[in-house]
């Protein structure tokens, strides 16, 4: 069984380049274009984990991590905060809001597969 990937991004040219570099890892990848649609597609489609980026429209990456955390079932989902604001404080918002982790855009891909993994293996384990 492939392992999916809900990728939380409305970025034509973030998805398209990250998509293919994941599928060609093994990954399963499903896309929404904003926080509410990502919200119903964790529901929906159980990811084994989500790529959430912070600006998106609808309903912000934040909020809709706070609610994917207090929603029973859809807490156990680790989430990685994608973001192209690298300030420190965004990273702390970023796990306030919930996130299992947190990287910056543009993504350099072999740190971000590093990530997934890790989130990965902690789920595994538990």
């Amino acid at each position: 069984m492939e392992t999916r990937i809900l990728y939380v991004e409305d970025n034509e040219d973030n998805v398209y380049m990250l998509v293919r570099r994941l599928k060609r890892k093994g990954y399963e990848v499903v896309v929404a274009a904003d926080g509410a649609k990502g919200i119903e597609m964790a529901r929906t489609d159980a990811p084994s984990l989500i790529l959430m980026d912070l600006s998106l429209p609808v309903l912000d990456g934040w909020e809709a991590t706070r609610q994917l955390k207090a929603a029973p079932e859809t807490r156990h989902i680790p989430i990685i905060a994608l973001s192209a604001h690298a300030m420190e404080n965004d990273r702390e918002s970023a796990l306030a809001a919930g996130c299992d982790d947190y990287d910056t855009k543009p993504v350099e891909f072999d740190r971000l597969l590093g990530k997934i993994e890790a989130q990965l293996a902690k789920g595994d384990a538990t």
